[in-house]
């Protein structure tokens, strides 16, 4: 959408897949005008709302936005802080009305300083030095790109000295760190909003189930006093970046029983769709209302499982896979993000099954139903 043909709004996010797509549709259910920013035309929230096209890496592409937007969030922790800062300078917009922050930002995408801001804080963590400090932290560790890794691209483990030599033309020019590995047996997600007085609210704690990398099923944590645990984990790494707004936050169940903060980021996250049907707050509801600052309480709802659709090769058309999923599984609810190719590993939707009995057991059927129907 040309700039001169868009209207003065309430709202403005900074990016168009699936998150931000989904946060459209929050706003617009309760009244509150959006618009979001991307390069691609028919990207998933231009497909539900109106928006600017252009690159969230661009200054003066955000500044636009700014000009026609009281508050500016984002569905990523990727654009640069100082990108944003020299946006509002050219458009004159208050970094206030920016949420999270950018200081915020500017801690969180850097994984290092992220893990740093944790142990000053005290909060539970795995110890974190740059790359070409690694045998400080001794063998084996894991060694992650300070910026822009997800999903586990941009991580290598390495279990002796002789991988960490080999892997020297990686990590010696820099932008990398190494950290203890972790031995775990579960991980956690738990969802937190952070209100600008420095009070915090927080979603179940979730068990999330991985695969290749990538969350593949999220379920309630069985454990009430292991879900406060992480829960007060949560919020304690959330107040070690100043945080305002909401965030995910990502957790290990150490062998040990003790629970450590893994990562967080800045905007509704992946295991946080099944309260879309949860029958309480969503977390896009959440994250509109905590950029708005009227954000109060988290409402709860039932028990709730979300299985991952990810891209397969030789995908057909989904609606029939769909049909598949209605007719056999009624009580699977589904979400379709609108993207164009449905590249193998790529996020393509999710569903949810809440209620009583085994919603584990019946969200996977339902998702391999619709895998099966798919081709």
């Amino acid at each position: 959408m040309p700039i001169e043909s868009v209207p003065e709004v309430k709202l403005g996010i900074l990016g168009g897949g699936q998150l931000a797509r989904m946060s459209v549709m929050a706003a617009q259910r309760m009244g509150v005008s959006v618009i979001s920013l991307d390069k691609d035309k028919n990207s998933p929230a231009a497909q539900v709302g109106p928006a600017i096209f252009g690159s969230i890496h661009d200054a003066i592409d955000i500044s636009t936005v700014m000009q026609k937007c009281e508050f500016i969030t984002f569905e990523n922790e990727f654009i640069k802080a100082e990108v944003l800062e020299e946006a509002c300078r050219i458009a004159s917009f208050d970094p206030k009305n920016i949420v999270p922050g950018i200081n915020t930002l500017r801690t969180i995408q850097d994984k290092l300083l992220q893990r740093q801001a944790y142990q000053e804080f005290g909060v539970p963590t795995p110890l974190a030095v740059s790359a070409d400090q690694a045998e400080t932290i001794d063998f084996p560790c894991v060694l992650k790109a300070r910026y822009g890794g997800y999903d586990g691209k941009g991580t290598k483990y390495v279990n002796t000295k002789a991988e960490y030599d080999e892997l020297r033309p990686l990590w010696e020019p820099g932008g990398w760190l190494a950290e203890e590995l972790v031995a775990f047996d579960d991980e956690i997600a738990v969802m937190v909003v952070a209100r600008k007085d420095g009070s915090c609210d927080t979603f179940p704690a979730m068990i999330t189930r991985q695969r290749n990398y990538v969350c593949d099923l999220v379920y309630p944590c069985p454990s009430p006093a292991l879900s406060a645990k992480a829960q007060q984990v949560a919020i304690d790494a959330v107040k070690a970046v100043n945080g305002i707004g909401l965030f995910g936050v990502e957790l290990f169940l150490q062998n040990d029983g003790e629970i450590t903060v893994n990562e967080i980021a800045p905007r509704p996250h992946n295991t946080g769709h099944y309260t879309l049907d949860w029958g309480g707050m969503s977390q896009f509801e959440a994250h509109v209302l905590s950029v708005l600052g009227w954000f109060h309480s988290v409402e709860t709802g039932i028990p709730t499982c979300m299985a991952n659709i990810l891209g397969i090769d030789e995908a057909q058309s989904f609606e029939n896979a769909l049909s598949e999923v209605s007719k056999h599984h009624p009580r699977a609810r589904f979400h379709w993000y609108g993207k164009a190719d449905a590249i193998p590993g790529r996020k393509m939707g999710h569903l949810n099954v809440s209620g009583d009995g085994d919603i584990c057991g019946e969200a996977e059927n339902a998702r391999d139903a619709f895998y099966a129907a798919w081709r």
